[in-house]
């Protein structure tokens, strides 16, 4: 998640990069995401036996009312299904590689963290109990998190290096220094407030030669994150002879962010800088490569979507969503977290990632038990949205809709295609799912679907 190597570079210079600050009476913006995950894996919960939710439920009340003590009023941003250009699909196979590695070492009983699989619907139960104000993205949340947090002029907390690049008004809280366990009174008050550092990117610039912050997204994509992974960029690092500057051991082991900051500082600006990036590269790769950094750096600049519209009205307009054609009951629940990203992954490209948890490696993975239910969702999503409609119609005759399904099979990821249910038509129709009547017709078919399905666990 984030830049390589950037986070424990900044955390290397806390001095430098960091203020203190005593966080009380203000809004907040905090990563969902990175949230639940820090506190499920930093909160000594039993994580091999399927989910201790009881306990991490309690964890997370309990980290919503020290907020509420200090007067800090949370507005938790959660990520949803995948960009619609399936640009981290490598990123997210990889990590699914990694996550079934530890799910093995933890079924064995070795260590490692792999959230249990319904812990992201518990997180979101305890935010509706507890009446805090959350919105799920449509696809990921960082950029409308800045945008938020901007407009807000309140901090981000979250535990993402990304947010170290984007240019926030009131600035960036890192998760682990962020002491809400640790709660103190103001002097001669009984006002109480949370210990947090706040990361400065004015510092960071000064430090490499009062850089410009527009740099900043250039690096991102040269150092690596989520969305950029060439081996041309390889090249280019190989052939620039970045200046590295300090030779301590903490200058060595962030060999890579201190060249790359420190060679971009002597740029004026990114197009100045991306030319000499592509002076180091074959002719026949410049143009495509141009492209792609662009591309990538735009994800550093401010969302088209507007969150305070939702919090503030209930509306949530976003327009890689509107340009579905996706009926407006489906939109509203995705934003209000009832349908999980599951589903617009499935509209929005055609495949779901099925999460690892701790299970005997040698058998098949649990999700399989389920598959006939996710072959009727899937029938359902092919009526919802002109996307898929239109693929649909280019199938050869009579072949049903395919989805594909990333999932474990032994301890590796293997993509699985799977047919979606075909409906009869007056089963099908997504945009009158939740009237009462149509419910119960549909859900019977369900049932009746299920029933005579093989079980796919044997």
């Amino acid at each position: 998640m984030g830049i390589r190597g950037l986070m424990s570079f900044v955390e290397d210079h806390s001095n430098e990069f960091f203020t203190d600050l005593k966080l009380r009476d203000t809004k907040m913006i905090i990563d969902g995401y990175a949230l639940f995950h820090r506190l499920c894996f930093n909160s000594n919960l039993e994580l091999r036996y399927g989910g201790d939710y009881d306990a991490f439920a309690d964890v997370v009340q309990k980290f919503f009312e020290s907020l509420c003590a200090c007067n800090i009023c949370p507005y938790v941003v959660l990520d949803g299904g995948c960009d619609i250009s399936d640009k981290k699909l490598t990123t997210l196979k990889d990590r699914a590689r990694e996550k079934i590695q530890t799910a093995h070492s933890l079924s064995v009983g070795g260590n490692g963290c792999v959230c249990p699989l319904l812990i992201r619907e518990v997180f979101i139960q305890v935010l509706i109990k507890l009446q805090v104000r959350f919105v799920q993205c449509f696809s990921e949340a960082d950029r409308d998190i800045m945008t938020l947090a901007n407009h807000w002029n309140c901090p981000v907390l979250s535990s993402d290096s990304d947010f170290c690049i984007f240019d926030l008004k009131t600035g960036f809280c890192p998760l682990n220094s962020f002491q809400w366990r640790n709660m103190s009174t103001l002097e001669g008050t009984q006002d109480y407030y949370i210990p947090a550092k706040c990361f400065s990117l004015d510092a960071l610039c000064r430090h490499f030669s009062n850089m410009s912050k527009a740099l900043l997204p250039l690096f991102a994509v040269l150092c690596g994150n989520d969305h950029v992974n060439l081996p041309v960029i390889d090249m280019f690092l190989s052939k620039a002879r970045l200046p590295f500057g300090a030779t301590s051991s903490k200058g060595r082991r962030h060999h890579r962010v201190l060249g790359l900051l420190n060679w971009l500082s002597h740029f004026a600006d990114p197009t100045e800088a991306l030319s000499n990036v592509l002076k180091y590269l074959p002719k026949k790769d410049r143009e495509n490569v141009r492209e792609l950094l662009c591309c990538s750096m735009e994800e550093y600049q401010q969302s088209p979507v507007k969150l305070q519209d939702f919090f503030q009205r209930g509306t949530y307009v976003c327009p890689d969503a509107r340009n579905l054609g996706l009926p407006e009951w489906v939109l509203v629940a995705l934003a209000k977290g009832q349908l999980s990203p599951f589903i617009s992954d499935a509209l929005v490209l055609r495949r779901t990632i099925l999460h690892t948890q701790v299970e005997n490696m040698q058998q098949p993975n649990a999700h399989r038990v389920s598959q006939p239910i996710r072959q009727i969702i899937y029938g359902l999503l092919r009526s919802a949205s002109p996307h898929l409609q239109n693929t649909s119609r280019n199938a050869l005759p009579f072949q049903p809709l395919a989805f594909s399904e990333v999932e474990r099979v032994n301890k590796n990821i293997r993509t699985s295609t799977v047919n979606a249910v075909e409906l009869p038509k007056d089963h099908s129709d997504l945009s009158r799912l939740t009237e009462p009547a149509y419910v119960i017709v549909a859900g019977s078919y369900m049932v009746d679907c299920t029933v005579q399905t093989p079980d796919m666990a044997t």
